[in-house]
Order: structure tokens, then C-alpha cells, then sequence
């Protein structure tokens, strides 16, 4: 196994712990990092994100690129002053009754609709925004 070199000089005590370290198993290597993030109220996967994220503006690694989201959840927050006019326009964009639209504004917040696409997603906050109620989306 292959060693990086690195210009980091170790002391006699450093260099003692790194042997010590060599000869563990894999198992006592985990219990000892579990031992270490509990004493010192750190975690290793912290330190970790940091060096990639420092390589990445380094230019050494790349950072993943960030996934579009593509459903959305619409979610009525409230129907603001206009509540008929929110009941009327929620009752056209879905196939509720009267009584259940009225139930799901009076209920706010309340989601709309589940899994819709980005499109489907801004056009109906856009009607609901127009009748006067404000909308979001997760």
C-alpha cells in the first residue's frame, strides 16, 4: 500500500500513534472514530464534506452537479381575503365538491396537489395567487 507524502512533519508521539493505527483492525478502526466523534462531540463525515468541498474550490474534484427538482407539492398556505374567489378557483382546478373545497381552505395549510410538474405546479399557483390566496411550493 501506497503512502501519500505529504510535508506535514510528525513528532515521535504522532508518529507513534500512526503505527499504532496501521496495525488496527477495521472494526477496532470504527470503534475508535465512534470513540473519538463522541469524546470530542465531532463527526468524521463533517471533516470529510469539508475537504471535498475544499479540493472542489481547489480545483482537485468536482463537485456533483445539483439535480433539478421535477414534482412539485402545492401547498395552499392560506386563501387570503377572498376566500369565495379561492373556493371558486380551487373547485375548477380539481374535481372537488363545494363542501371539500371549502373544508380544504378553511383547513389552510393544506396541500393541493402531489407530484405535479413544474408547469402544472406554476400554473396553478398562479390561478389561486390571481383569486387572492398564497401558495407554495415544495
Amino acid at each position: 500500500m501506497e503512502t501519500k507524502e505529504t510535508k506535514i512533519e510528525l513528532t515521535e508521539k504522532m508518529m507513534s500513534i500512526m503505527q499504532s493505527i496501521e496495525t488496527m483492525t477495521v472494526m477496532e478502526l470504527a470503534d475508535l472514530v465512534k470513540a473519538l466523534e463522541d469524546k470530542f462531540g465531532v463527526q468524521a463525515a463533517a471533516a470529510f464534506s469539508v475537504a471535498a468541498a475544499g479540493g472542489a474550490a481547489a480545483g482537485g474534484v468536482q463537485a456533483a452537479p445539483v439535480e433539478e427538482k421535477t414534482t412539485f407539492t402545492v401547498v395552499l398556505v392560506s386563501a387570503g381575503t377572498s376566500k369565495i374567489q379561492v373556493i371558486k378557483e380551487l373547485r375548477t382546478l380539481t374535481s372537488l365538491g363545494l363542501k371539500e373545497a371549502k373544508d380544504l381552505v378553511d383547513a389552510a395549510p393544506k396541500t393541493i396537489k402531489e407530484g405535479a410538474t413544474k408547469d402544472e405546479a406554476d400554473k396553478i399557483k398562479k390561478q389561486l395567487e390571481t383569486a387572492g390566496a398564497k401558495i407554495e411550493l415544495k
